[in-house]
């Protein structure tokens, strides 16, 4: 999963990433920056109950992108994974976030990236494409 590990360093060093999602008919696109490398797997947390969350129970597929010197865009299935010890994780990655999740992240929910298809651009030309 050395893939996914490259991928996961270049959203750690852009600090913000987007995060796209569809209802119905239209994109849906907000900033986020909770993330994890848990397990060989690049986790997200979106806080529970949003518009966000129900989106993606509907529809499974987002995009993400961010920038830092060049363009990362990923195309990929959110996958729930609401084990305590990944939220524990999470809160043990970014402690800054253990009054608003709560003890056990149980106000948030943890996805992961799957079938994920990853471009790297550099001045709008693609140098390198990754999966995991």
């Amino acid at each position: 999963m050395e893939s996914a590990k490259k991928v996961y360093d270049f959203l750690e060093k852009a600090g913000t990433f987007y995060l796209a999602t569809v209802e119905g008919d239209q994109p849906r696109v907000r900033p986020y920056g909770a993330m994890l490398f848990y397990e060989e797997k690049i986790y997200i947390m979106a806080f529970g109950k949003t518009n966000a969350t129900r989106q993606i129970a509907d529809n499974q597929k987002a995009e993400i992108c961010a920038f830092k010197g060049q363009t990362l865009r990923i195309e990929c299935k959110l996958v729930e994974d609401n084990r305590p010890e990944v939220g524990k994780a999470l809160i043990d990655k970014m402690p800054v976030l253990k009054d608003a999740l709560g003890e056990k992240c149980e106000n948030g929910v943890m996805y992961y990236l799957k079938d994920a298809k990853a471009d790297f651009f550099k001045m709008m030309e693609l140098v390198e494409t990754v999966t995991f």
